[in-house]
């Protein structure tokens, strides 16, 4: 066997000397299997230095993810933190208490989910038959339509027996059976025309309102009473609560977690210790709201240390030299500049549109 090895070895280190020697007599000499991927193109000195100056950049992320453990568990272990995460479910909130295991509280009644289901039930319809208004021709939607039928028909059948208030009963009966009525008639008649869908979504909007209303409420309600029972047990260290919630874009405004939370905590808490997340889905787990929390807090430091200022980093660091170069460069093409007031380092307003004005602001305001 000794002797195999060291004869493969030697032809291994032959075979090495011949490609070297190949390759510094030009490509030409390769065999097809390396001639074909061999060779490189030297890279200018400009290109090089672009490199390694880029790569500062790729290293600073991976010292950065590093420290965040260590910003983590100082942070952590000096600070409750309460977590509030959207879920289809009414949402999650976790409490981390210094040195003890996080507690999750109870999840919103099921109630919650019943009403909201009910209410996309007719949404869900809508997002069927849209695509084929005024499409005689296209009968592809009948057989999504008739698979949805049967379960509609399924839970109009049952809802006597759900685990709700009786007087919410009537108005979830009413949507599932007009739900059920609509995609009879579509079915009959083989076309999905506008008036008709205009017809159905007027007639669903009065008890769709009434079952938001109950969703929402309570949803609040389940959340405002955790809080309470958090609150009593942190006692003093109730002021010293870092919170989040998670939103995307269509749930920044009057987001409910967030709305409730605010509650709990002074004025001068917001964009402080009450923060409100944008993410780019509706659901994040607890360790992505822990990463980005502890990096806007340890950030802080960073602003401080550079520039005197621990709430610099909040803010995109470069906005303001950018905004100087928008306005200049406006002011050259002979335009006026569209931007917002310059809003203060440390801002404690809502992360959310505040400014009042003419319109609806609630589904009350509609009519």
């Amino acid at each position: 066997m000794t002797r195999i090895v060291s004869r493969l070895a030697i032809g291994l280190i032959a075979a090495g000397f011949a490609v070297g020697s190949a390759s510094a007599q030009g490509t030409g000499t390769l065999p097809d299997y390396l001639s074909a991927i061999t060779g490189t193109t030297p890279q200018t000195p400009a290109e090089l230095a672009t490199r390694d100056v880029l790569q500062l950049n790729i290293s600073m992320f991976e010292l950065y993810d590093a420290s965040a453990k260590t910003f983590q568990n100082n942070i952590m272990a000096r600070h409750p933190i309460i977590l509030a995460l959207f879920s289809g479910a009414g949402g999650r909130m976790i409490l981390y208490r210094p040195g003890k295991p996080a507690e999750e509280a109870p999840s919103v009644p099921v109630v919650y989910q019943i009403m909201k289901s009910t209410g996309h039930s007719t949404m869900a319809i809508s997002e069927v038959v849209m695509p084929y208004v005024g499409n005689a021709a296209d009968k592809s939607w009948t057989a999504p339509l008739l698979a949805y039928r049967t379960r509609m028909k399924t839970a109009l059948d049952g809802v006597d027996a759900l685990p709700i208030q009786d007087d919410w009963k009537p108005a979830v009966k009413t949507v599932l059976g007009n739900n059920v009525a609509f995609m009879d008639d579509c079915l009959a008649k083989g076309v999905i025309t506008f008036e008709a869908l205009q017809a159905f979504a007027k007639k669903q909007a009065p008890d769709i309102k009434l079952i938001i209303n109950w969703a929402a409420s309570t949803q609040v309600k389940h959340w405002m009473g955790v809080l309470d029972g958090w609150r009593a047990s942190l006692g003093p260290d109730w002021d010293k609560v870092y919170a989040a919630a998670n939103t995307i874009y269509v749930a920044r405004q009057n987001n409910v977690l967030f709305s409730t939370l605010a509650q709990y905590f002074p004025p001068e808490a917001i964009n402080d210790r009450l923060m409100l997340i944008e993410t780019i889905s509706f659901t994040t787990t607890p360790q992505e709201m822990l990463t980005s929390m502890v990096r806007i807090i340890s950030d802080r430091s960073v602003g401080a240390l550079f520039f005197g200022n621990d709430r610099l980093m909040d803010f995109e660091l470069m906005g303001g030299d950018a905004r100087k170069t928008i306005i200049s460069e406006m002011q050259r093409r002979g335009k006026q500049p569209f931007l917002p007031p310059a809003v203060p380092f440390g801002s404690h307003q809502w992360p959310t549109l505040i400014t009042p004005g003419p319109g609806a602001t609630s589904l009350d305001d509609l009519k």
